[in-house]
């Protein structure tokens, strides 16, 4: 009886399905809610709707690129990350400034309070994910197969 096993550079599993899962949740929250807002009241607050669309945007290249494998992705996945991050912290710094600007909330303003500080939290934790040993081996090089693994003395993967 063999049981299936998570590559180890695959960040679709462990603690990257539950991130992959959180973007999945934030993308379909995100462009919906900026698609309704942007054509039915943009006037209303332009910077707001329009900084909503932003993170929209960035949600969605997140989920894609972490969601994929190989070294474009995760270079993609960690300027996504980062770019989110940084807009979180902008964003939301801006609208404890200059509240005056966001009549109406976005994902990103008073730091995603309005979303339990989910946005600023889930980036944090995507680099962190991106960044330890375990993200990292999807860019490095691929593992041994199983016949050249037992050739080096290695052990066998399950079967």
């Amino acid at each position: 009886m063999s049981r299936v096993v998570a590559d180890a550079g695959d960040r679709r599993h462990g603690p990257g399905r539950v991130i992959l899962a959180l973007y999945l949740v934030f993308v379909i929250g995100t462009v919906s809610r900026s698609a309704a807002q942007i054509s039915t009241r943009f006037e209303q607050a332009p910077l707001a709707y329009s900084l909503s669309a932003v993170a929209a945007a960035v949600y969605v290249v997140a989920l894609v690129s972490l969601s994929l494998r190989g070294r474009a992705a995760w270079w993609v996945s960690l300027v996504a990350l980062t770019v989110e991050l940084a807009g979180v912290l902008a964003v939301g710094t801006w609208s404890y400034l200059a509240p005056s600007m966001f009549p109406d909330q976005t994902v990103w303003s008073h730091y995603g309070q309005g979303y339990l500080f989910i946005p600023l939290v889930l980036p944090a934790a995507g680099l962190w994910w991106l960044l330890s040993a375990r993200g990292a081996r999807a860019v490095s090089q691929p593992a041994p197969d199983a016949e050249s693994a037992s050739m080096k003395g290695m052990p066998r993967g399950p079967s």
